[in-house]
């Protein structure tokens, strides 16, 4: 949580955070803590089973995708949520990121500032994140 109140710090609209990583890793955690930073009220949940919820921030509004249950990318264009991985209307978070940016063979155009963010459980309580930014 400390994590994600420190990068709202440097949050803009159009900002792409892409999570990865596995179930119980602290995805939405990390997501809770850059809501706390942005000034949301509001409790955060984890998207799974509703894709998308909406939290309004002090200055912007936080999108929080969850594309667990979608299993390939058609997916999600039919369910309408690529319209918040290239150009979010505020700051954009994505868990199970993997699912459409896909590091290893990304030939589309990527989101103008991305951060992907991968998480991994180092101990109980112990995580190990890396992260890599793209754009401005």
């Amino acid at each position: 949580m400390a994590l994600g109140r420190e990068w709202a710090g440097s949050a803009c609209p159009g900002w792409v955070l892409a999570l990865s990583g596995d179930l119980g890793s602290g995805k939405t955690q990390l997501v809770k803590g850059l809501a706390a930073g942005l000034g949301v009220v509001e409790r955060v949940h984890s998207p799974t089973f509703a894709l998308l919820h909406e939290y309004h921030g002090a200055e912007w509004v936080l999108h929080h995708l969850d594309l667990y249950r979608l299993e390939s990318r058609e997916a999600i264009v039919r369910a309408g949520l690529e319209e918040y991985l290239y150009a979010p209307p505020g700051v954009c978070v994505v868990e199970w990121a993997e699912r459409w940016f896909d590091p290893l063979t990304e030939t589309r155009r990527l989101p103008k500032r991305l951060r992907r963010v991968w998480i991994e459980v180092a101990g109980l309580n112990e995580r190990q994140i890396r992260y890599d930014d793209t754009g401005a």
